[in-house]
């Protein structure tokens, strides 16, 4: 450590100078950053049911609809003609929105028997027999809703439907009627706004919130501003580098950043404090870094490390957000550990420490209480008794949550979209699925299908299943063999291919064993060759968000064993840093049962990211221990004075700091926040407490020898 503390001290401008080329480049990268709202992207990649569902899409060249919920006002009823004829007016206005393809409606476009064009014109003069087979054919079960007051139309985009969304929610539709929007494209653009508005907003307040506690704890602003250099370097350059190797952001790594801040802070944070206590005792700037490397720098090599292999196990998941911001914030995290270990030396060194400084707000009270606690082993008892109850009685109750639109709140515009869409039509988001069709005999084909549908329907869940077979019943025998050959098109994409049937399956309100029922009868039927759509992708999410939780959970625990073993090569010192650990793991899942939030794509990284940043704090603390137990008995408390204070003060940091995603408009955010707070807590006190409890007497008092290893 003195040879390389000595490089550092005495050629600062060479680490420095690197440092501001790497950053420079880092800033021009993120011009080239790109978003991906397209959250079924997840689902649909990495995972045979995924492939599957893509597949299916791209067989029958279907892009997602955006869905437009008509609705008039209390007692008018769309079987009036007039209300057709604004229906007409305002199917016409929302085919001029520019990327709009073709739109499925009550009115259709064109009619299916002769290929005239319906307009408002013609709508108004049509006999009523011709309006009323508009309202009763096959396709007013789909869009018209059981009280006649809602229609739905499904306009289908030319392309990327994300503009096409934002536009159709700007229109406004006739005099006196609602409209809402839902779909797939409506989801990613609202989430295209949240991760802008997410980028501009939530890091300053963390980094705001993060300098704030810093301040409190170490007592001078300089220092405070100087110890989230390293991790605010870190978060920058890693989203350089995903600009660099052209990965795109989606809502789980857009939180890389905050983790990469608030996790990465914590060296920065050890070495600024030190570095304060040997300013008082020397104004040598090369000694002043060679002794702080000294005590800290192992002990921040191994968290940087430990911290790193948390976020790692995340690759374990078979999810692939997941297992990129893993990496991705691993990389983060070493960046910010090889930022601290030569960048802020070399800068405190050139900006320098004053000798004295402002005593810490908060730091006598807190190594207080700290050494109040570690000369008291019951307390220890307690924490340990109180959070294994708490484990006892509700990590049986975790749950993991198949909602897919998780991130947002109850009360966000896109969920109530979702849901009125789903009350009045059964599903915002039909599920999808194939018959078996044989050219050769269309007709016994739409025959079997009808039956199929028919037994679909009787399946509890199902409201109705909509297919070529149930239009083939009220069109002319020569349109229906058209759309079979190809030669009509259909609004809501093809309905042939050929050796399938596409059908739409919607649901009413249903339950994991409904669904699970519909795939058991498509894989025992010849005639169902698959059932799918985002409801069974999502199901299937939640058994691989489960298998990652527990999967990147032993894998870390694994790593870290090795880490600490090969580090301590001893037993004894390996099991006390894992014991607070395990702790925190129970307290973490405890909290998230015991509050009701339930596992999802964010949520699950919980447990990886705490392994990784609470072994940190046993890793400087045993690393305290062993510096003070030179100096005879006592040496816990000592340890205690030293590393205490910074150990806290890291651990609120990344709790208050994380306070911060409660402004998120995502709300996995808000449960993070809450998480972080039980987790470092736990995690600090387990490190600073329950340690003590394991050592020899001698540490925090009386004459008797001992040591970690004992």
């Amino acid at each position: 450590m003195r040879r390389i503390g000595t490089f550092i001290a005495t050629h600062p401008h060479r680490v420095l100078g690197l440092t501001v080329l790497v950053t420079l480049v880092a800033v021009v990268s993120l011009f080239r950053l790109q978003f991906n709202a397209d959250v079924a992207s997840f689902i649909t990649e990495g995972n045979e049911r995924g492939e599957a569902f893509a597949a299916l899409n791209e067989k029958y060249a279907t892009q997602d609809p955006i869905n437009v919920v008509l609705s008039l006002p209390e007692g008018e009823v769309f079987t009036d003609r007039a209300n057709l004829i604004e229906l007409t007016e305002f199917r016409d206005e929302l085919l001029q929105v520019e990327g709009v393809a073709s739109i499925a409606s009550l009115v259709p476009e064109v009619s299916p028997i002769d290929g005239t064009v319906i307009s408002p014109v013609l709508v108004s003069v049509a006999p009523d027999e011709i309006l009323q087979s508009l309202i009763s054919g096959p396709l007013a079960e789909l869009l018209l809703s059981a009280d006649e007051q809602s229609t739905l139309l499904m306009v289908v985009p030319e392309a990327d439907g994300i503009d096409v969304a934002r536009a159709l929610k700007n229109l406004s539709g006739p005099d006196g009627t609602e409209v809402t929007i839902s779909g797939n494209p409506a989801v990613y653009a609202a989430v295209i706004d949240i991760l802008g508005w997410f980028l501009l907003i939530i890091p300053p307040t963390v980094l705001f919130l993060l300098v704030g506690t810093f301040y409190t704890n170490v007592g001078d602003r300089k220092l405070s501003l100087l110890a989230v250099v390293p991790a605010l370097l870190g978060s920058l350059w890693t989203f350089g580098l995903l600009a660099i190797l052209g990965r795109e952001i989606d809502i789980v790594t857009v939180i890389v950043p905050i983790f990469v801040l608030v996790m990465g802070s914590a060296d920065g944070l050890h070495f600024v404090t030190h570095f304060q206590d040997i300013s008082k005792e020397t104004s040598d700037k090369a000694e002043r870094v060679v002794s702080t490397l000294r005590q800290v720098g192992i002990p921040m090599i191994l968290t940087t490390v430990s911290t790193a292999v948390g976020f790692l196990s995340l690759l374990a998941a078979d999810v692939r957000p997941i297992r990129q911001l893993g990496l991705f914030a691993a990389i983060g995290v070493v960046i910010a550990g090889i930022i601290s270990f030569f960048t802020l030396p070399a800068l405190m060194t050139r900006i320098g420490v004053a000798e004295h400084t402002r005593g810490p707000l908060l730091g006598s009270r807190i190594t207080g209480a700290l050494r109040w606690m570690a000369m008291r082993r019951w307390t220890a008892a307690i924490l340990v008794a109180v959070v294994a109850i708490f484990a006892a009685v509700f990590i049986p109750r975790l749950a993991v949550d198949s909602d897919p639109l998780f991130f947002f709140d109850d009360d966000h515009e896109v969920r109530q979209a979702f849901e009125r869409t789903e009350a009045l039509f059964g599903g915002a988001t039909p599920l999808i699925g194939e018959f078996s069709f044989d050219h050769r005999d269309p007709q016994g084909s739409l025959a079997t299908a009808t039956a199929s549908s028919a037994a679909l329907e009787a399946l509890p869940g199902v409201r109705s299943v909509f297919s070529l077979a149930d239009l083939a019943t009220a069109l002319p025998s020569e349109t229906t063999a058209s759309i079979i050959d190809g030669s009509i098109d259909s609004p809501i994409g093809d309905l042939v291919s050929d050796d399938g049937l596409r059908f739409m399956l919607l649901p009413t309100e249903f339950t994991s064993e409904d669904l699970q029922g519909w795939l058991d009868y498509a894989e025992s039927s010849d005639e169902v060759l698959i059932i799918t759509g985002l409801p069974v992708l999502w199901d299937e999410m939640a058994r691989l968000i489960l298998g990652a939780q527990v999967w990147s959970v032993i894998a870390a625990l694994v790593l870290l064993t090795a880490m600490l073993l090969l580090a301590y090569r001893k037993l004894l010192p390996t099991l006390a840093a894992l014991l607070p650990l395990v702790l925190t793991i129970a307290a973490l899942l405890s909290f998230i049962a015991g509050s009701g939030i339930q596992l999802n794509l964010i949520t699950a990284v919980a447990s990886s990211i705490v392994i990784g940043v609470g072994i940190d704090y046993a890793i400087h603390f045993v690393a305290a221990i062993d510096h003070a137990r030179e100096d005879g008995p006592g040496y816990v408390l000592r340890a205690i004075d030293r590393a205490g204070r910074p150990i806290v003060a890291n651990a609120l940091g990344i709790a208050i700091a994380l306070t911060a995603l409660l402004f998120s408009p995502l709300r996995p955010h808000h449960h993070i926040s809450g998480i972080m707070w039980v987790s470092m807590t736990v995690a600090a006190l387990g490190a600073l407490v329950v340690i003590p409890a394991l050592l020899p007497k001698e540490g925090v008092r009386g004459p008797e020898s001992g040591s970690l290893d004992s």
